[in-house]
């Protein structure tokens, strides 16, 4: 039986590697590049949530006051925090006149914290385009003017920019990346930008830069008040909507380390898997055995090939074809090239991530920074 279901492990395998080839040529990857009278530069609002942020505050603002874009304001929501984070916002801010904190009101029932926090930010907004960020995230100084100039150029409803994750420890290096790896693996950039499908999308909050209009349009953070991935739920809105959706590779403007310990990887990438897999346990538990399948079972199967002497070729096509597919997607976002050999541990966390979602499914919902989250 296994020797005719491994082998078939690697017609999935040649689907992502011919994605992750046609993506190295067709996603839109953003090159910093000051701002330009030849192009209109309209007035942006940044929009940053902050709950218990005190630690990374302060680089963040710093980052985005040396911005070389000539209209925008930053607003902060201080989201109940506990850690003194709108102080250390202040002293950031050094009184400048494009900033303003706002103490968060109290979460109305249905809500989940961040789309509340958000939805504030909106109406407080002033802004012909609204981007909202994290509080961890790092801007280059042309970064404000090269998002403006993308969206110009693309004419878009919705853009998304994606990172460059900082990895540091041995498990960030294994599991963060992987949120790139989904896209660029898994989904073809033109599938997102030309077909109008709600299946083509995908977002990351990290960076969601909204024309006024087509955030009024989608329902704002109303329409997806109590969802989780509320990214993706953008993504998803704006293509049954018909809104013009773009996404880009940013790693050479916006950069952040999401997480510090192999608990806050877990905890935090828990929080999200189900909900990125439509709230199924049964979708879940498939998508960890598929991942088992095509990326750890070809490692021992070679193994038990070579020590047999029996044809070792099949397994080894899976393997170089995983690696292949990682690599490229390492190279894409500027993550270490040599991490693409652990991909079977990466799986094997992922798993173990999985475990821990399932456990708070069961236990009332995921946790994360003091609150317990139910969604959709």
């Amino acid at each position: 039986m296994l020797e005719i279901f491994l082998p078939l492990a690697a017609f999935p395998l040649a689907l992502f590697a011919l994605i992750a080839i046609l993506n190295a040529f067709t996603f839109p990857r953003l090159q910093p590049h000051p701002a330009s009278r030849s192009v209109p530069n309209p007035h942006i609002s940044v929009l940053i949530p902050m709950r218990n942020e005190a630690a990374v505050i302060g680089q963040t603002l710093t980052s985005l006051l040396a911005q070389d874009y000539p209209h925008f304001e930053i607003l902060l929501l201080d989201d109940n925090s506990t850690d003194h984070s709108a102080q250390a916002a202040l002293a950031a801010l050094n009184n400048d006149p494009r900033c303003k904190i706002i103490p968060g009101q109290k979460l109305p029932p249905g809500w989940l914290g961040k789309n509340w926090a958000c939805q504030q930010l909106s109406q407080a907004a002033t802004g012909q385009m609204l981007l909202f960020t994290d509080a961890d995230v790092r801007w280059h100084p042309h970064a404000l003017s090269t998002i403006s100039a993308e969206m110009y150029a693309t004419r878009a409803d919705l853009l998304t920019v994606w990172p460059n994750q900082k990895t540091i420890s041995c498990t960030e290096r294994l599991v963060v990346p992987l949120m790139n790896f989904s896209i660029f693996a898994y989904l073809p950039a033109l599938a997102v930008h030309h077909i109008p499908w709600p299946v083509f999308a995908a977002a990351i909050g990290q960076c969601l830069v909204f024309r006024r209009a087509a955030y009024q349009k989608i329902g704002a953070h109303h329409a997806i008040r109590n969802h989780i991935t509320d990214d993706m739920a953008f993504a998803y809105r704006a293509k049954q909507q018909k809104l013009r959706f773009r996404m880009a590779q940013g790693a050479d403007l916006l950069s952040t380390r999401m997480y510090t310990s192999w608990a806050e990887v877990r905890r935090g990438y828990a929080k999200n898997i189900l909900a990125g897999h439509g709230g199924s346990l049964l979708f879940l538990i498939f998508s960890t055995l598929f991942h088992w399948w095509i990326f750890v079972l070809p490692w021992p199967w070679l193994l038990a090939s070579l020590l047999t002497r029996q044809p070792a070729s099949p397994a080894l096509i899976c393997i170089l074809l995983g690696l292949l597919t990682r690599a490229l997607s390492a190279a894409f976002s500027k993550q270490p090239l040599i991490d693409a050999l652990f991909m079977p541990a990466s799986v094997i966390l992922m798993t173990l991530i999985a475990i821990q979602a399932v456990h708070w499914h069961f236990a009332g919902g995921p946790q994360w920074k003091g609150r317990t989250l139910t969604s959709t």
